[in-house]
């Protein structure tokens, strides 16, 4: 550097003396020729310091110290012979060095290149790539950030403003990487990795938020990682891959579900006898799982895929009633098959009940508003009409054993002592054993159709005049039957609602 403003001063004074004097110019350029390559020599070397400043600044924070004094210098020059190119015209070769404004550009390319390093993991050999990526990205940046705040601010000049200069370095070289990987083909739960980091983890204690950091800067002033249009395009991305899967999922579930109903072994029952399926719980724990997910991006896309597991719920439930009438038909072209076909079609009773508990629950859990939502009464409605056909096809089943015995009323046969009422009375029983599998108000509703039914039946082969008394013995035995045949149902349906609650009259 002495070298160098000998030069400079030698040129200086030949300027003043003959500015036009090229040939003595050269003269002094020429002799000290190589003063401009060991400055660029330099310089190199005080690059290569800045570009391992975080390594430098914990082993040798002296050699960093070194640099800036350095670089300090050349600039005090650099004022210097600009100040005096104003007032004289000259200024030496090689002036302005910047080297100030070189040295931060060292720094930025120095971060880049930090958070770039980062970027290992890919796809290809880690299915949690993302996940991994921007954990290591957290820890780098934070560490780094410390790092600054202790050690590197006090080998810099408090007029450098260095930690507010490495905040924002880091902010904007974090924001160029994520804006990339924004870019990238994403799959639905990348996106959610990404959003979640970017709008949850980044500011948070984790990373920029960091007590050690917070006391320096505020996080909350610096532009979003992202744009908002490109999280709301990962968002509505997100929602169109989940619409899909979730399409798919319960298309699956539901076919899984079906395999079930023709085994021959009854349905699984739960804590309180009632049979049931596992449909509900798959179908719910997969919207569990997706719930929380979208809880971890922010409220109001959280409620949003709510209402999308609702809207998705509401055409579930549908072909899950298409499936339960074919179920029904299936099973009248032979009665005999499947073997469980009473058992499982409570079990779909029971599953709509378990169905409007969970949506009740998820409801309660994921969303701030008691309002309901466009589907639910759609959803509450398909509920029942398929608790309501279970219900029905379960009394058909009952009514098909019975409908010889219900012919036999009123009848010739009737009045000379068969037996029709008491086997009807022992069939509807013996059914209304299984039937007691049947949650509330189900069970309650088809106690009291089942009697009513029972009545009509009664009161049908009355009023078809089956018989014709001959006597009025005949007539006094018909009646005092009657009258016996009432009591009977009578005490079989207060028996059978004893526990439902309905008391037939």
């Amino acid at each position: 550097m002495d070298l160098e403003c000998s030069r400079d001063d030698l040129m200086y004074e030949q300027y003043r003396m003959d500015s036009k004097n090229t040939h003595d110019m050269n003269l002094i350029r020429n002799y000290f020729g190589e003063v401009q390559g060991l400055s660029d020599d330099l310089a190199k070397q005080l690059w290569m310091v800045l570009q391992r400043a975080m390594g430098t600044v914990r082993r040798d924070p002296t050699m960093l110290v070194s640099v800036v004094r350095i670089i300090e210098r050349e600039e005090k020059i650099d004022r210097r012979m600009l100040d005096r190119k104003k007032q004289t015209g000259f200024i030496p070769p090689g002036r302005p060095k910047s080297w100030k404004e070189k040295m931060f550009e060292v720094l930025e390319g120095t971060v880049t290149t930090r958070i770039e390093g980062s970027q290992s993991v890919t796809r290809e050999a880690d299915k949690m790539w993302m996940v991994r990526l921007l954990e290591i990205t957290r820890k780098y940046v934070l560490d780094d950030l410390i790092v600054v705040k202790n050690l590197m601010v006090q080998c810099f000049p408090p007029h450098y403003n260095t930690f507010d200069r490495f905040f924002k370095l880091y902010h904007n070289a974090v924001s160029m990487r994520v804006q990339e990987l924004a870019a990238e083909d994403l799959e639905a739960n990348e996106i959610v990795s990404l959003l979640t980091w970017v709008l949850n983890t980044y500011k948070s204690e984790e990373m920029m938020g960091h007590p050690e950091l917070l006391t320096e800067y505020d996080i909350n002033l610096m532009d979003p990682l992202l744009p908002q249009e490109v999280v709301d395009e990962l968002l509505s991305k997100y929602l169109q891959t989940f619409t899909s899967n979730i399409t798919g999922w319960l298309r699956k579930a539901l076919e899984t579900d079906k395999k079930d109903w023709f085994k021959e072994t009854e349905p699984e029952a739960d804590q309180d006898g009632y049979y049931q399926t596992t449909l509900p719980a798959i179908v719910f724990q997969m919207f569990e799982q997706n719930l929380q997910v979208a809880a971890q991006i922010n409220e109001t896309f959280k409620e949003q895929v709510l209402k999308l597991c609702l809207k998705q719920m509401n055409s579930f439930l549908v072909r899950y009633r298409e499936e339960a009438i074919a179920y029904k038909e299936d099973h009248l072209r032979d009665r005999q098959l499947p073997q469980c076909y009473v058992q499982y079609m409570i079990a779909i009773i029971n599953n709509c009940h378990t169905f409007k508990e969970s949506i009740n629950s998820l409801k309660k859990k994921y969303f701030k508003s008691t309002e309901p939502t466009q589907n639910d009464a759609a959803i509450e409605k398909t509920l029942n009409d398929v608790a309501k056909d279970g219900c029905q096809f379960l009394l058909d089943e009952v009514f098909l054993d019975l409908e010889h015995h219900l012919n036999e009323l009123l009848t010739r046969k009737w009045l000379t002592g068969t037996h029709a009422v008491d086997t009807i009375c022992v069939t509807v029983e013996d059914y209304f054993n299984d039937f007691a599998k049947i949650k509330k108000p189900f069970n309650t509703e088809m106690t009291s159709e089942a009697h009513r039914r029972v009545v009509v039946e009664y009161i049908k082969a009355v009023m078809q005049k089956r018989i014709t008394f001959k006597n009025a013995d005949e007539r006094r035995e018909g009646a005092d039957r009657m009258i016996k045949e009432a009591e009977q149902f009578k005490f079989l349906f207060r028996k059978l609602t004893a526990v439902s609650g309905f008391i037939s009259t």
